[in-house]
């Protein structure tokens, strides 16, 4: 099935699974909707699975580690190396989301999607050594941005298959919040410096060569802003494609996608863009300090429970809402009813 045959069989959530958790859960002794957030995120996934009956006990990270070509222009205080460094630690399970899944019971899986170097025993999805120079040119082709795609729909299908019920999406490359900022601009058609931020913290020179390197690819590259893909290929990453397909996979196989935050949150954009039905699949996480991300959220509608000023990446804002899910289901499926009183 190709990708477009893949798109347009996403269908609605189920709103009379969404209605039954939601009657149930006015039923729990307890003042209707005091839960808040956390009521509507529970109810909206039995709306995506189609059931009532919640299980998320079996959750995974999918987190894609790419380069970015723009990196030569001193966009990042990093070079590969530090996204290198960082597959060998998630491989070895002592990555910063890798501790944080631990503690909340999730598994992690990480993927070389595109990165420089290739880490012996991280899973190998690599499509090419690092994009491209997006101010010359565009990132990827067309066709490598769509494979991508396909390969995170293939994650989300394997980790369904192996009983999967909730997966957040992660990402780790050095200067993906350029090219993060280069989609947000040009989707939402934007000045650069209204969606730019400092990164893993820019000096002023630094982010003005990160700034002056976003309107250049713009320039160069034209892309189409009606056109998701378009603006994928020519100023996006790997990494961004990858998780697009997540969230294309999770509202085809019906699996809720947590989204993390500004990274993830473009690709949530693009996954929108390209089918308006993926929107209710996913769950917000956190608000990231990125100066985009705020955009964003306006742009899907989306009001994240967690404010906590986090802008570390790799899935570690999505794994962070997982405790509160399980605290919610908690009251939903084993508190008290009001027949009960």
């Amino acid at each position: 099935m190709n990708l477009n045959e893949m798109i347009s069989q996403i269908k609605p959530v189920n709103k009379e699974a969404y209605n039954v958790c939601k009657k149930r859960f006015d039923n729990v002794a307890k003042p209707i909707g005091s839960l808040g957030k956390l009521e509507e995120l529970i109810e909206r996934i039995a709306g995506i699975t189609g059931s009532a009956d919640i299980d998320i006990s079996k959750k995974a990270v999918a987190v894609f580690c790419a380069d970015n070509g723009v990196l030569k222009h001193g966009v990042a205080m990093h070079d590969h190396h530090v996204t290198t460094a960082i597959g060998k630690f998630l491989r070895d399970g002592r990555g910063n989301v890798s501790t944080m899944a631990e503690a909340s019971g999730a598994d992690v899986f990480a993927m070389d999607i595109g990165m420089v170097d290739t880490v012996d025993g991280l899973r190998n999805g690599k499509l090419m050594p690092g994009t491209n120079d997006m101010t010359k040119g565009p990132a990827m082709s067309r066709e490598t941005a769509i494979e991508a795609i396909q390969t995170g729909i293939e994650m989300v299908k394997e980790l369904s298959n192996k009983g999967y019920r909730l997966i957040a999406t992660g990402e780790a490359g050095i200067g993906n919040t350029t090219t993060s900022a280069a989609v947000c601009a040009a989707l939402l058609n934007r000045p650069v410096s209204d969606v730019t931020g400092r990164g893993s913290g820019l000096d002023d020179e630094g982010y003005a060569r990160k700034i002056a390197a976003i309107e250049q690819a713009i320039a160069v590259n034209k892309p189409d802003s009606s056109d998701p893909i378009d603006v994928l290929h020519k100023v996006g990453g790997l990494d961004i494609a990858a998780m697009t397909g997540v969230f294309l996979g999770g509202a085809f196989y019906k699996i809720p996608i947590v989204m993390d935050g500004f990274i993830s949150g473009i690709s949530a954009l693009l996954a929108v863009r390209l089918c308006a039905n993926v929107r209710d699949y996913i769950l917000p996480s956190h608000m990231s300090e990125e100066p985009g991300a705020q955009l964003l959220m306006q742009e899907m509608h989306f009001s994240p429970i967690l404010q906590a000023g986090m802008r570390l990446g790799e899935g570690t804002g999505a794994v962070a809402l997982f405790p509160l899910l399980d605290l919610a289901l908690a009251v939903y499926q084993k508190t008290a009813t009001y027949a009960d009183i």
